[in-house]
């Protein structure tokens, strides 16, 4: 099965034949992807060379004149390192473009920490108005994808991983889907994390949601699962563990609630290894989420 990286370039290259307001910005990452797009359409396929600050820079730039700028590289070059001008050219200057990242919290290892980003929606959390899509499956990158290009003017980040589910559900841009249905909880499985909340949730009796657009946070959806199955409440994201658990808090602030955060733990890993190591290593495999996820619902039982 392909990536969804690896689905990346085609279909913004055929977006690029499609509307000429679409341009891509990339800064050397990528390039091969669109050669032949580059050679159809010149003077919108731009490679600004190993700097990520003129990356965001001149995406705002194409903005301000009316173009629909995609903006791709790791996420670390992404949405860190050039943090100020995300803030700044996007944001306070109230433009719109399609930031797609690569690389994830972890999906190279090898490539060391400068290339790792699991803060990278926490810190986008600290701007307004970003609309956010985590696809897990490349056919849902697809479909989110396209609509990131087609939503007019707005600040738009949609975050690519190697790790992925085994199958695509349908997916909207906004609300959560329901996987399953239960009665002792809610799980909210984001992105690639859904198959393994699925295999850690076997026979719980437990609401799971999907959601693949974390922001804005589906509160509408949240609050109707937990009608029938409690507010207890658990995340469980790809990225720094936490992130969402505000949101979840503001969704449910008239009831009495609990909510547990699961993702990406902030303790340094300096062996970098593979991915599945990390993965065991945040406790983000099936039977720890289990584990935790059975003691977080139990608690609740017990205290009951």
């Amino acid at each position: 099965m392909d990536t969804m990286r690896d689905r990346f370039a085609p279909v913004v290259s055929r977006l690029l034949d499609e509307d000429p307001r679409v341009a891509v910005v990339l800064a050397e990452i990528g390039l091969a992807g669109f050669e032949e797009a580059r050679h159809r359409h010149p003077d919108r396929v731009i490679n600004v060379g190993i700097r990520e600050q003129l990356l965001v820079g001149a995406g705002a730039g194409l903005a301000l004149t009316g173009l629909r700028p995609v903006v791709h590289t790791f996420a670390s070059f992404l949405v860190e390192r050039p943090f100020e001008q995300v803030k700044l050219d996007l944001g306070h200057q109230d433009v719109g473009a399609v930031l797609v990242s690569a690389s994830a919290s972890f999906d190279w290892p090898s490539g060391g920490y400068t290339h790792m980003a699991p803060g990278d929606i926490a810190l986008l959390d600290t701007l307004d108005g970003w609309t956010v899509h985590v696809p897990g499956h490349p056919d849902e990158a697809e479909t989110l994808l396209r609509h990131a290009v087609a939503a007019g003017d707005d600040k738009v980040y949609v975050r690519l991983s190697v790790q992925s589910n085994a199958e695509a559900l349908a997916v909207d841009g906004a609300r959560f889907h329901t996987v399953r249905e239960g009665r002792a909880g809610v799980v909210v499985a984001v992105g690639p994390m859904l198959d393994t909340v699925l295999a850690a949730t076997e026979g719980l009796d437990v609401t799971v949601l999907y959601g693949t657009t974390v922001r804005p946070f589906d509160s509408a959806t949240l609050r109707r699962a937990t009608e029938a199955a409690g507010t207890d409440v658990v995340l469980v994201e790809p990225y720094l563990a936490g992130t969402s658990t505000a949101a979840a808090n503001d969704a449910l602030a008239d009831l009495p609630h609990r909510v547990l955060g699961l993702g990406v733990g902030r303790r340094e890993l300096r062996r970098y290894g593979q991915i599945e190591e990390h993965v065991a290593a945040h406790g983000l495999d099936a039977g720890s989420l289990r584990e935790r996820i059975g003691g977080f619902l139990r608690a609740t039982r017990v205290s009951a």
